[in-house]
């Protein structure tokens, strides 16, 4: 396995990230987190240990230089600005196809709150890269028009103790025209604080993860496009 610190240049900067590669890794999964969050975020860091279990690399980087996150910590000035983030994640895309390890391996993009939005808004610039997109307790509706641009499946897992975002989130799939699903973890606030609730969120990742990698389409869930468990 091989980890290390990665510096990705964008905007006469870089940003920050942890990549973790497993021995014959069959994908990367790119982590885009929400508001006020980083790479160092606890529940990201579990899913993704977790999805490393499954042969997926990783990558947790930050969307945001040391100066825009100080910057946006006093002021939030950074946190609903998709377009920004959207471009971030791009550049990361690209900074990953141009890698030797990592150039050739499907790319999975996980979004947490509006980091979700951002991952939606690259997929949309990069289709040919992106094999789905997985959102945890995300912010779809951000991604605006992207979302009818997106060519990814996509996995939109939400609390079922949070009916305003699990509301957005059904907005925002009917305005997707690619296969997704809506899973409701019973129980489960925004942050799935609860027992259990993030291990739920982990192991349905992984299994959406090794479907998309089949040679076939993920299996239907529930009903076709709208389907919640």
């Amino acid at each position: 396995m091989i980890t290390q610190l990665v510096r990705v240049p964008v905007d006469r900067a870089a940003l920050t990230g942890d990549l973790v590669l497993p021995t014959q890794a069959r994908a990367v999964v790119l982590f885009a987190h929400g508001s006020g969050s980083s790479r160092h975020s606890p529940r990201n860091r579990m899913v993704a240990a977790e999805l490393r279990t499954a042969a997926l690399g990783t990558l947790l980087v930050d969307l945001l230089t040391e100066r825009e996150d100080a910057e946006d910590a006093a002021t939030g000035v950074y946190r609903f600005d998709i377009a920004l983030l959207g471009h971030r994640v791009v550049a990361v895309l690209d900074w990953l196809t141009a890698q030797h390890d990592t150039g050739t391996l499907p790319l999975v993009l996980f979004g947490a709150s509006t980091g979700a939005a951002a991952a939606l808004v690259a997929a949309a610039e990069r289709p040919e890269r992106v094999l789905t997109v997985v959102s945890r307790g995300g912010r779809p509706d951000l991604a605006g028009a992207a979302l009818e641009r997106v060519r990814a499946p996509v996995l939109l897992l939400v609390g079922g103790r949070d009916p305003e975002v699990l509301r957005l989130n059904q907005e925002a799939a009917r305005r997707l025209h690619v296969p997704h699903f809506i899973q409701v973890v019973p129980g489960a606030t925004h942050l799935f604080e609860e027992p259990g609730a993030l291990e739920q969120v982990a192991e349905a990742a992984r299994q959406w993860c090794e479907d998309c990698l089949k040679p076939a389409p993920p299996p239907p869930r529930g009903a076709p496009g709208t389907g919640e468990d």
